[in-house]
């Protein structure tokens, strides 16, 4: 299937898919419905959608009103779709700055901050300290600048948790904490934010 050569067919009034589609991308769920991760949401353009749809690699959950054409076949748009081969998610974080804001919620470790973020090495390297989960936190400019190359000890800061490497179940339990702006009202019964279940 050539996707370059599907249009938009909504309204009787075909346009280029590529220009007109870029607003439908697809939650992408595990093989238990489950988001593949929470932050950055799992999401896969129109186009990624659609191929796993055509090879058979994903189920359809849910789909958009608009739908995509070529002379032989029209489908909906997939708004919601499940890999049906499941993907294992115990595997260990990669050591990010994206990855260690979300462990540290994006607050500087000082003074909880959430602007102008950086990080800051707890032993500075010119005393040996090595660039790791346990020897890095987030910081503000205004706490880096202010710790400098010193210890924590010299210049009286101590962060508000000692940093450790997290899980992926830790991030991805961090990151429902920050829900994208933006979610179709079909991916809502999947995400499951930080909401109370009554018993």
């Amino acid at each position: 299937m050539n996707i370059d050569h599907l249009e938009f067919a909504s309204n009787h009034q075909p346009i280029k898919a590529q220009s007109s589609l870029a607003g439908f991308p697809a939650l992408v769920l595990n093989a238990d419905y489950r988001p593949l991760s929470y932050y950055p949401l799992s999401v896969w353009s129109w186009q990624d959608a659609v191929k796993a749809v055509y090879m058979d690699r994903v189920e359809v959950v849910a789909e958009y009103d608009q739908a995509v054409q070529s002379p032989s076949f029209e489908m909906r748009l997939p708004s919601v779709i499940s890999l049906k081969e499941y993907v294992q998610q115990d595997r260990a974080p990669a050591f990010t700055r994206f990855n260690l804001f979300l462990r540290d919620g994006f607050k500087c470790a000082y003074c909880h901050a959430t602007d102008d973020l950086t990080f800051d090495h707890v032993v500075p390297r010119s005393k040996g300290g090595k660039t790791t989960w346990e020897n890095i936190v987030t910081a503000c400019s205004p706490c880096n600048l202010r710790k400098g190359g010193r210890s924590l000890r010299e210049v009286g800061m101590t962060p508000r948790k000692p940093p450790r490497r997290p899980t992926m179940h830790e991030l991805q339990a961090m990151g429902r904490k920050f829900p994208p702006h933006h979610l179709h009202e079909s991916w809502v019964d999947w995400l499951y934010w930080d909401v109370v279940l009554e018993a």
